[in-house]
């Protein structure tokens, strides 16, 4: 089921579609603050499904993505899924954690948010835009990436399929 969910997912605008191939997940690194949480590794997580959303609060791409991403969160988490968002900033205002906490209360974000501001986790993970999108399967592996809105059909159907794995 994850290999069918998996069929041409990941690819960005223009890109020719094709199976995406798991790679490890990184490591978060170079986080300034955990928010709603104490610091998470993708090590500690292994045997859970993990949605990592890379975002900023000033976003118009990011502000329609989320209410997506908090709907995930909410119907997935109690079969196992941790949503983890990495907020990124754009500008040097977006770096001030009482703006992203104030965002995080507007919005409905009660899952974990690392601070980003140095930009070391984006690079860790070759990120490339705001809003992205990656599920994590239960071995530490990326099997999803989305850049850019749209195709919540597609992601969804990777989470679930994901839960629905077990790890080997």
């Amino acid at each position: 089921a994850l290999a069918l969910a998996l069929s041409g997912c990941g690819e960005a605008e223009g890109e020719r579609r094709s199976a995406f191939v798991p790679t490890p997940a990184p490591d978060f690194v170079g986080i300034d603050a955990w928010l709603n949480s104490e610091p998470l590794s993708i090590a500690a997580l292994r045997g859970r499904v993990v949605l990592i959303e890379f975002w900023t609060y000033r976003c118009i791409n990011c502000l329609n993505t989320l209410p997506h991403v908090v709907a995930w969160d909410r119907k997935y988490r109690d079969r196992g899924l941790v949503t983890i968002g990495i907020h990124t900033p754009e500008t040097d205002e977006e770096r001030a954690t009482a703006q992203v906490r104030a965002a995080m209360e507007r919005l409905g974000i009660d899952f974990p948010v690392a601070l980003d501001n140095g930009y070391r986790t984006w690079d860790r993970y070759g990120n490339i835009a705001w809003p992205a999108t990656y599920v994590v399967d239960r071995k530490g592996r990326i099997v999803h990436r989305r850049y850019g809105e749209g195709e919540y059909a597609r992601t969804e159907a990777v989470i679930a399929a994901a839960l629905a794995e077990t790890a080997h």
